[in-house]
């Protein structure tokens, strides 16, 4: 593959240092695509994010799907054009990486928390993400905070996973997204596609004896029960 390279784009490829995207673009470079399962087997769990470092460099790649072992329909990567490297202003040439100011005004405007599951955390923890995914929307101006969200790490790693399995991820539709509960959890009429209404609610501290009172009061019965059929049960009673 490498004979049919152009050398400016393999000299950006072999100046990658990083173990990350350095072993997605060998993979590449060796085998003419990676797939997620592969990805994983090399020990890279959250496989968007190792393809994501790619792209934050400055290198086009594309996703396409293919089979894995098991005959499941997964996500796979391959370099893209490479003449994009030369275009700055090109979506696919790589995203900015977002500044430390944007993640300040984030806190400032809404508090340490994580957009998805509300969780106050350490500032240091939190990630700032698109609620577009870049992939579709591409670059937004960081002065509109609004088009930006604080994830926690496994908010981050479970909108990266979804986003890259919805249907919308090759329509592009960037209406779509802007309805969907990982953009606008707190108003969206469907996740990742699916008619669904989610909510969740995480509680520590003292809120733990909140959570205790909720589960006395629609009377939980383990053994045949989820905590949602009976807060259902109980809506429908008051009703």
């Amino acid at each position: 593959m490498k004979k049919r390279l152009p050398k400016a784009f393999l000299d950006k490829l072999n100046a990658v240092t990083a173990k990350r995207p350095k072993t997605v673009i060998q993979q590449i470079l060796e085998h003419g695509f990676v797939t997620t399962e592969e990805l994983k087997a090399l020990g890279y769990e959250h496989a968007p994010r190792a393809a994501r470092d790619v792209r934050e460099l400055g290198i086009p790649l594309e996703t396409f799907h293919v089979k894995d072992s098991n005959g499941r329909n997964i996500a796979a990567y391959r370099f893209g054009n490479p003449l994009q490297i030369e275009d700055k202003l090109s979506k696919a040439a790589g995203r900015t990486i977002l500044s430390k100011a944007l993640k300040n005004a984030l806190i400032e405007k809404y508090g340490p928390k994580c957009f998805i599951y509300l969780q106050p955390m350490e500032e240091r923890l939190l990630q700032v993400d698109h609620r577009i995914p870049y992939e579709i929307g591409g670059e937004q101006d960081e002065k509109d905070i609004d088009c930006y969200m604080l994830l926690s790490p496994s908010a981050n790693r479970a909108k990266s996973w979804t986003c890259e399995h919805c249907p919308n991820w090759q329509r592009k539709d960037v209406e779509f997204c802007l309805s969907c509960f990982w953009a606008h959890p707190e108003n969206h009429t469907h996740v990742a596609g699916q008619e669904q209404r989610q909510i969740i609610i995480t509680f520590t501290g003292d809120e733990i004896e909140d959570y205790n009172r909720l589960i006395n009061l629609v009377g939980l019965d383990k053994a045949e029960k989820t905590i949602k059929d009976m807060i259902e049960h109980y809506i429908k009673d008051i009703e």
